[in-house]
């Protein structure tokens, strides 16, 4: 009668597994939304609705490239901030004409690069989009 009152769980239920049997069961908790081993068991045995994560090859793809293209456009921001700054600081002529020439390859630098964003960008929208 005492255990009919009690509320939570309180039962407990030995389970031996060999070590591939765990190894999927824990495959399995490990791909899913679930917090705890134990929950996750529970919702295995009972039929009870598991949420997974799917990763998209092609989404990990465009991933990778857009930090690669991050980084570099970070880097050609730098370089123009380096360039302003030392053009403001300058009083002669020919130190000028060298900041100039090299505003003007960090320039080309930053276009081609936006250039194959978009072409990137093109390509994965078409794979996407039917």
């Amino acid at each position: 009668m005492a255990e009919e009152h009690k509320k939570g769980r309180y039962r407990i239920i030995g389970l031996r597994l060999t070590g591939e049997e765990f190894g999927k069961l824990e495959s399995g908790w490990k791909k899913s939304t679930v917090g705890k081993l134990s929950e996750y068991v529970r919702r295995v045995l009972f039929g009870k609705r598991i949420t997974v994560y799917s990763r998209n090859q092609s989404t990990d793809e465009l991933i990778a490239e857009l930090i690669v293209v991050r980084r570099e456009l970070h880097a050609i921001g730098v370089n123009f901030n380096q360039a302003v700054h030392r053009l403001n600081m300058l009083d002669h002529s020919p130190q000028m004409e060298v900041w100039v020439k090299r505003f003007e390859r960090d320039r080309d630098a930053f276009f081609a690069v936006s250039n194959e964003v978009r072409l990137k960008v093109n390509s994965i929208s078409e794979q996407w989009l039917p």
